[in-house]
């Protein structure tokens, strides 16, 4: 192994650490937290989440029982798997890009102010207004 990939994360390391920020943030739980409930420091987690340092399998075991998730969850479209029989790549692309927003703080933000509308229709009249303000973007 050359000197210059010893310094660059592995892209599964970087998968299972961006998958463990998405569950984290989808509980509200601070990287802080999950370290104390782990027994190290944020600045572990926030290298986990990175994928700078690699999570060995007795910790992503503690992890997935944490933030309620079997393991598998942390591997979920990874880098490198074949497509799940019956999914096309166009639905495997929208996937990747809704787990990918929806682990920003703005999708997630997002997310939670949407669900607490109980109204439907008001629901869907957002909708409507969020597609037609990213359609005048797109002219």
């Amino acid at each position: 192994m050359t000197e210059e990939n010893k310094k660059k994360p592995n892209p599964i390391d970087i998968h299972v650490g961006s998958r463990v920020r998405l569950r984290r943030n989808m509980l509200g739980m601070s990287q802080e937290k999950l370290g104390e409930n782990l027994g190290i420091t944020f600045q572990q987690i926030q290298k986990y989440e990175k994928g700078t340092n690699r999570v060995g399998a007795s910790r992503l075991q503690a992890i997935a029982s944490i933030l309620g998730v079997p393991v598998a969850f942390f591997f979920e479209d990874a880098p490198g798997q074949e497509a799940a029989a019956g999914r096309g790549f166009s639905e495997d692309a929208s996937m990747a890009f809704a787990v990918e927003f929806c682990g920003s703080p703005e999708g997630l933000q997002l997310n939670r102010a949407f669900v607490k509308i109980a109204d439907v229709k008001v629901r869907r009249r957002i909708i409507d207004l969020v597609k037609s303000l990213a359609a005048d973007d797109l002219d």
